[in-house]
């Protein structure tokens, strides 16, 4: 899959399909190349992948499998990847925390606000 020019990539991680599907769709409508994965692992393997190039992670906190949203933060900003991060979840003390542990922050709550996640999105690439 080669990248469109001026697309960013956006890979959307949460293990709740309707969910993921429903914000995937969106930010595809909006323009940008979106990739999805059910778990912290599959995304890792996504963004290990030579033919991926991923701008934006957005990620639920709560995943299934071994590793959390928080897990799969900590494993991106260590690869020192200039990958940006997003950190969502259903309890809002959750979220906060996950903007706190995000540089980049921000702490969304779920169930996404779309219009919400693209200004954040918007924000990240402006820095």
């Amino acid at each position: 899959m080669e990248r469109a020019e001026n697309a960013e990539s956006i890979l959307v991680v949460d293990g709740d399909v309707i969910a993921r599907t429903v914000i995937s769709e969106y930010l595809r409508h909006c323009g940008f190349r979106v990739i999805e994965a059910g778990t912290g692992e599959e995304a890792l393997q996504v963004i290990r992948h030579p033919k991926f190039a991923i701008d934006v992670v957005l990620a639920d906190v709560e995943l299934p499998g071994d590793l959390s949203g928080f897990g799969l933060a900590q494993r991106i900003r260590k690869s020192e990847l200039e990958v940006k991060m997003l950190l969502a979840s259903a309890g809002e003390g959750v979220a906060n925390t996950a903007g706190d542990l995000c540089e980049e922050g921000p702490h969304l709550v779920k169930p996404y606000d779309q219009m919400l996640i693209l200004d954040h999105i918007k924000r990240l690439r402006a820095r």
